[in-house]
């Protein structure tokens, strides 16, 4: 009794959730025309009475209504819900193809009359192939998971309940046309958490991904079943090979929400738990047809449906030395995204530059569609009339299953003289006919006999002398590199030169920070080369030992150092430094200039 009078009180400071009454209905979009197919009222939230079927044309009632009624509640966080549904479904037969229109039904809730919303069904002719079983429902219409009484903790989640499917939505295509990848969830329970783990791959595809947010909001009915969907992800491949091509499964950790049910004198409450299971989804593969030979020559790998224009900007006054552009515009459907380029014939006299490529598409119709500008920037360096090339364009049309061919009409230019001088590159252009030498060449009449001649002689001599001078010039150079500290100093000044000019380089820029770093690096590079030093023992007072020992006198050892206290200075304390960057530098290069000029002094070793 103690315990009873416990749960009556639980019970009476908890907030009973109640929900208004809705009266909704349930149709597949479409159906083949002789089939049959169901169409459900569900009342929720309410006791009804005197149902009153709809008004339906272009369809046959078989049966009905057949009447079926749930009733669950759950106790969640101190907070009490209750859910109830009746069902009136009536099975019709479609009688002939076009729209088949359901009009509202009616029930008596609470001494009130509620009706639902008109519908339209599309009935497809005798022979077309089974459509989606994708379910229509009235907006606001509650989301139809299972009863949660059916749904207990201790019942296994099979593969019939929840799974992942991939969907193509053609069998087969040829290479660069595009196919839509829908990956889909399909379930029977709440999910509180879905995370993929591997996701399915696209080897030989081209992928463009059509951005959305998974959602639970979608009812089909799947071999018999109902489940609520959610796009996982959907996305447009473009196929860069013939074959047979897979789209390898994914795997996927799913968290689904059961309940525990048990029974008190007040009724069945409901306590949610969530059970962790691992899904897997299929494979899809796809046949990819091979775009068919011979391939005009115009051929750049567009596939779709295109056309093309051209324009030139400006369209007439073109002058020598200024820059004028061909425009070629391709706008369609298909992988505009990949198109390469066209060739265009420019005449010689024209200086053309790469062409700069802008698109403009979108995927929203389950191909991309747009289009394509492409820019030729070209300088006419000689007045006259000129021709840009007439040209061809063509695609594959894989409704067609042939090429396309486009022609693009040729363009005429009049070019008047402007300021400047042709570019170096075409000053000789089309000059490949010099002038004929003319005046005295030399022929004599008298003829004799060349090895009587030194110079004969002195062609074998010079290549041993070259040999000679060659074989001794390479032993010094091996000579030389095996002694490593001697080729350090030798090329300490080149790799100090280049460092400064890419000093130079930052202060062209205003970069103070790159400056003095690159300064440092060449100032201790410098050091270390010249004087032999390893990085390791790199400091100003090895530094000023070894320039003494060379021969450095104090003045410019001092210089030096100071020079290198400057760029730390500027380096770690930017803000405090101050002097113009490109005298730093010319200071640098010549007390490089002046140490390299300086020769180093002997050391006379004294034995004892």
């Amino acid at each position: 009794m103690k315990r009873i009078i416990n749960i009556a009180i639980l019970l009476l400071t908890t907030v009973m959730v109640t929900h208004a009454a809705t009266f909704t209905v349930e149709a597949p979009r479409q159906v083949v025309e002789g089939n049959k197919f169901n169409v459900t009222f569900v009342l929720n939230n309410g006791e009804g009475s005197s149902f009153t079927p709809p008004e339906v044309t272009g369809a046959k009632l078989i049966y009905g209504p057949s009447v079926s009624h749930s009733y669950s509640s759950s106790w969640i966080n101190g907070k009490a819900s209750s859910h109830s549904s009746e069902e009136y479904t009536m099975i019709y037969k479609a009688t002939q193809s076009g729209k088949c229109h359901i009009g509202p039904a009616s029930v008596v809730v609470d001494g009130k009359r509620m009706a639902t919303k008109a519908m339209t069904i599309e009935i497809l002719p005798a022979g077309s192939s089974q459509p989606s079983q994708q379910t229509q429902r009235t907006p606001g219409a509650p989301t139809p998971y299972s009863d949660p009484m059916t749904q207990s903790a201790d019942k296994a989640v099979s593969g019939k309940d929840l799974f992942v499917r991939i969907e193509m939505s053609k069998p087969r295509v040829y290479e660069q046309q595009a196919v839509v990848c829908t990956i889909k969830l399909y379930t029977k329970y709440q999910i509180s958490q879905f995370m993929p783990t591997i996701q399915p791959s696209f080897d030989g595809f081209l992928i463009e991904e059509i951005p959305m947010q998974p959602s639970l909001n979608k009812v089909e009915t799947l071999n018999g079943e109902r489940y609520m969907t959610a796009i996982l992800k959907q996305c447009i491949l473009y196929p860069q090979q013939s074959g047979n091509l897979t789209i390898t499964s994914g795997n996927y950790d799913v968290s689904v929400v059961q309940f525990d049910t048990f029974k008190s004198i007040f009724g069945s409450i409901s306590k949610p738990v969530e059970k962790d299971i691992k899904v897997t989804s299929n494979k899809a593969t796809i046949h990819i047809l091979p775009l068919p030979e011979p391939k005009p020559a115009s051929f750049t790998g567009a596939v779709g449906k295109f056309s093309v224009t051209t324009d030139l900007k400006p369209a007439t006054g073109f002058k020598t030395y200024s820059a004028a552009t061909y425009r070629y515009v391709i706008m369609g459907t298909g992988n505009i995204k990949y198109i390469k380029a066209p060739e265009v014939k420019f005449p010689d006299q024209f200086d053309v530059y790469d062409p700069k490529t802008d698109v403009h598409v979108n995927d929203a119709a389950g191909d991309m569609n747009g289009k394509v500008v492409i820019d030729y920037t070209f300088i006419p360096q000689y007045a006259g009339e000129f021709e840009i090339a007439a040209s061809e364009f063509s695609y594959f049309d894989p409704e067609l299953g042939r090429y396309e061919t486009i022609p693009v009409a040729a363009r005429h230019l009049t070019v008047a003289k402007g300021e400047g001088q042709p570019s170096n590159h075409y000053r000789m252009k089309n000059m490949d006919i010099r002038p004929i030498k003319g005046g005295d060449l030399g022929l004599k009449k008298s003829h004799g006999y060349i090895v009587d001649n030194w110079a004969y002689w002195l062609w074998f001599l010079l290549p041993l002398l070259a040999l000679v001078a060659l074989l001794l010039y390479y032993r010094k150079q091996l000579k030389e590199r095996a002694d490593v500290r001697r080729m350090r100093s030798k090329r300490a000044s080149k790799v100090a030169q280049r460092r400064l000019k890419a000093a130079r380089g930052f202060a062209s820029r205003g970069d103070r920070n790159g400056f003095y770093a690159e300064m440092l690096n060449a100032l201790w590079g410098y050091m270390s080369d010249k004087l032999s030093i390893p990085v390791s023992e790199l400091s100003k007072d090895n530094i000023n030992a070894e320039l003494e020992q060379y021969g450095i006198d104090e003045r410019l050892r001092q210089e030096s150092i100071a020079l290198i206290d400057k760029c730390e200075f500027a380096q770690y304390a930017p803000e405090l430094a101050s002097g113009d960057m490109n005298a730093v530098l010319d200071e640098a290069a010549g007390i490089i200039d002046r140490l390299e000029s300086v020769k180093r002094k002997k050391t006379i070793t004294v034995q004892s």
